[in-house]
Parts: structure tokens; sequence; C-alpha cells
């Protein structure tokens, strides 16, 4: 063989060699590649087994919690309802029966809202007629029914805006009871203009001479002005429906948010 046939043969021999030491490089980083992706994925799904149990486990402590909670708000009321009973004055009677009903009502809301977690809206009036059959059972003697007539609009709502909603309901309804008398109307709205209105009346004596939201020292008035707040609402007292009577308007936008 030449000289020049040689040196041809070995530059071809060295070619196919570097050619397969790449060949063989290539394939040994794609084999590490493909490990170290194995590997990580395998460590994902360890992360997605271990984060799924975590959320089982807090959902399981939350159903947990959520049962105490009910039970102990209706221990309460029990007690309240009790010590009422022994009170020696008409007013310590009164007061703690106010607050039996006042933690009866958030027992009654927290209940209602506790099926609605997984849910981002709330219908509002199907919501309102549930909870107004309950504070009806609470506030007014079977025996002699005093209806509580849920009107107007199905609006659905954050479901957030569900708790301060459903609290001024109660605290309305509770002040009609107790100030007015026949039906008490709840009534929902909506307006381009004005967004959701929430409204609760009734029949009965009408609003005292210089009547305003902000003179009066009641703690159930006091708290449906926070709660209002609350949802970047607006509280309008009215006379009325009728030459006597009350109306409490909530007026609150239809984006509202509920703040802290």
């Amino acid at each position: 063989m030449s000289d020049v046939h040689a040196g041809l043969w070995d530059t071809d021999n060295m070619a196919r060699a570097a050619n397969c030491g790449a060949a063989e490089a290539a394939q040994t980083q794609i084999a590490e590649l493909t490990a170290d992706l194995k590997d990580a994925l395998a460590r994902e799904a360890g992360l997605r087994r271990q984060k799924d149990h975590m959320l089982q486990q807090q959902a399981l402590m939350a159903q947990e919690f959520e049962h105490r909670l009910i039970n102990s708000l209706q221990l309460i009321v029990s007690l309240l309802s009790l010590q009422s009973r022994r009170a020696e004055s008409p007013e310590a009677t009164e007061q703690l029966m106010t607050a039996a009903k006042r933690v009866g009502a958030f027992e009654r809301v927290h209940r209602q809202l506790h099926h609605l977690d997984c849910l981002d809206t709330v219908e509002l009036k199907k919501f309102v007629v549930q909870l107004c059959e309950d504070i009806s059972i609470m506030l007014f003697d079977p025996d002699t029914p005093h209806p509580i007539v849920v009107e107007g609009a199905q609006i659905e709502i954050p479901a957030a805006l569900g708790v301060p909603l459903g609290f001024i309901v109660n605290e309305l309804i509770t002040n009609a009871a107790k100030h007015g008398q026949g039906n008490v109307t709840v009534n929902l709205e909506t307006t381009p203009e004005l967004g959701h209105c929430l409204s609760v009346s009734n029949s009965g004596p009408g609003l005292p001479d210089g009547f305003h939201p902000d003179s009066r020292k009641g703690l159930g008035l006091s708290i449906v002005q926070s709660l209002v707040r609350q949802i970047n609402g607006r509280l309008q007292v009215l006379q009325g429906p009728g030459p006597e009577g009350v109306c409490f308007n909530v007026f609150f936008p239809s984006t509202a948010g509920v703040r802290a």
C-alpha cells in the first residue's frame, strides 16, 4: 500500500472512530438525561401524592372543625336559653335570650354556608329563604305563625358575601319582629344603576321623629351598619311600605367584595 493510500486509510479510520465516539457520547448523554427525567417525574409524582394526602387530611380536619364548631354553638345557645329561664330580672332574661338568638343566627348561617365551600357563587334568594325559615322558628311562636315573605329576583353573588348578608337579614328581621307588626317582607332587586338591593320591611309603628341610623345606640343596628360597610354597601332607612311601618334598604355593588 502506498504512503498516500495508507494516510487516507488512517484518516478514514480516525473519522469513523471519532463518529463512533461522538455517537456513543450522545447516547450516553441521552441515557443520562432520560434517567434524570425519570427521576424528576418520579419525584414530582411523589410530591403530588404527598400534596393530595395533605389536602385530604386538611379536608378531614376542616370537616371535623366545622362539626365541632356547630355543636359548640348549639351548646352555647342551649346554655344561654337555660340561663335566661333562671335569670332573676326581666332585663337579664331579655339580654340572655337576645344573646342566644344571635349565637343561633351565627350557627345557622355558618351551617348553611358550610355546604357552599366548594362554590364560587351563591343564589341569594334561595339562601335567604332557607335562612328566614330558621329565623321564623327562632323568633315566632309556632302556634301563632308570623310569616316572613321573601320576594324579588334571583341574584347570584360571591359566596363570601353570604355570611355578612345573612347576619344583616337576621338583625333586620329580629328588629322588625321586636318593634313591628304584621308580616315581614324581604325583597331582592338588582338594577344597572344601583347594583343589588336587599330590603326588609314591616308594618307597625313608623319611625320616631328625627330618626337617623347613625344616632341610634342599639347593638342590632350597629351590627348592621358595620356589616354594610364590610360589603362596601349603603344603608337606607325609609318610612313604609305603607302609612305605617319601616323599610331598611341595603344597597351593595354587583361586584362587591368583603372587607376585613
